[in-house]
């Protein structure tokens, strides 16, 4: 009877664990993300320049992003293609460490992603002494006391496209810490702490660490351009002068805070949580529409996988698998000839290499995730 009892308990289990759902798989299908990779691959390597460029001898800001672009979407460094925009890039390495056009007056932008690239192409140390010079040369350029720039100033710990453009963004601020990130920086970094208080600024929350005269007339936790020099925000100005939250710089600054040490329970944090859970989307760059939106799935992706989000739970309460999401819908408006290419042009993504670079960035973080 023992026995017996043991077996119909056994049988039992059995047939109940077979009637459970079974467990979903995080992301999209493998499948569909190495082909979408590869068509976007292919693409790139025919619309590459004979020097080595995209779209432009004389933007490595373009060439690198879509160097860092196939980088990330398995492409290796010693491939004929990347290998020839590497040495383009290598042209543009200055006296004083930076890397950039001479006449650009992006040099921190410039400098800040070809850091990026060299850094996830350095392999046995290829490019340590050249990493460690633009390193030093992007510290350089941050708003702080070496500048006679005070604490108090908006201006203080943020980064711009360069010196002659006289005031720092958080679009700049955040490539100019993913630089410092790829060449080893930690939270406690002085320079990722100063720019922590920049980014703090450029978010609609009142608090002790922005007293900035924008910081309490939105107050909604979302993100804009720039406080300084008067105050910026690409999707526009309130009535009385508050500048408005909009999705891609939500999620950059989201995301830079978490590296800065910026804890979950933090309420920098926690609103601007709240925000994105308002105005999730993988449609479009929310408060914007179409505007900057390949620059928009790029920074979502690396913000919600910098939070260690599998599932988002948007303000409806419902669930949403953001890889899955995101990389569907990025597939469903990939070009047949492996491009992507935003219709609205604003901020060069009516370039089909601009804009491929970004999706191949965006789809670095949407790989799927065995089920739990």
């Amino acid at each position: 009877m023992r026995q017996q009892w043991f077996v119909s308990v056994a049988m039992a289990t059995m047939l109940y664990t077979a009637t459970l759902p079974a467990a979903e798989a995080i992301g999209p299908d493998a499948a569909a993300l190495k082909a979408a990779r590869q068509k976007a691959a292919a693409f790139l390597k025919t619309s590459q320049s004979e020097d080595g460029s995209w779209t432009s001898a004389e933007a490595p800001g373009v060439t690198g992003l879509v160097t860092f672009g196939l980088l990330a979407g398995g492409v290796p460094a010693d491939d004929p293609t990347v290998a020839k925009a590497l040495k383009h890039i290598e042209t543009f390495v200055q006296p004083n460490g930076g890397i950039y056009f001479p006449k650009s007056n992006h040099a921190s932008y410039e400098t800040a992603i070809s850091v990026m690239v060299f850094a996830a192409a350095n392999q046995g140390g290829k490019y340590d002494a050249l990493l460690a010079k633009a390193d030093k040369y992007l510290r350089g350029l941050q708003w702080d006391e070496t500048e006679k720039t005070d604490k108090s100033d908006v201006k203080y710990g943020g980064t711009g496209y360069g010196r002659n453009n006289d005031r720092p963004d958080l679009s700049n601020t955040v490539f100019f810490l993913e630089a410092l990130q790829a060449s080893g920086a930690k939270k406690d970094d002085p320079a990722v702490q100063k720019a922590l208080i920049f980014l703090s600024r450029c978010q609609n929350l009142e608090t002790e660490n922005n007293t900035t005269p924008f910081a309490s007339k939105i107050n909604d936790g979302g993100f804009y351009y720039t406080p300084a020099a008067g105050g910026t925000s690409q999707a526009g100005n309130n009535p009385d002068g508050g500048l408005r939250s909009y999705g891609s710089m939500t999620y950059a600054g989201l995301k830079s805070m978490i590296f800065a040490g910026v804890t979950p329970d933090d309420q920098r944090v926690q609103a601007a949580t709240t925000w994105i859970k308002k105005f999730y989307t993988v449609t479009e760059n929310p408060g914007l529409g179409q505007q900057g939106v390949y620059y928009y799935f790029q920074m979502f992706a690396k913000a919600l996988s910098t939070m260690n989000v599998d599932q988002l739970e948007d303000a409806a309460g419902k669930k949403h698998d953001w890889r899955k999401e995101l990389a569907e819908h990025v597939f469903s408006v990939q070009q047949p000839n492996g491009s992507w290419v935003n219709t609205n042009a604003r901020w060069m993504e009516g370039d089909p290499n601009l804009s491929t670079a970004y999706a191949l960035m965006a789809l670095k973080y949407c790989d799927p995730k065995p089920a739990k």
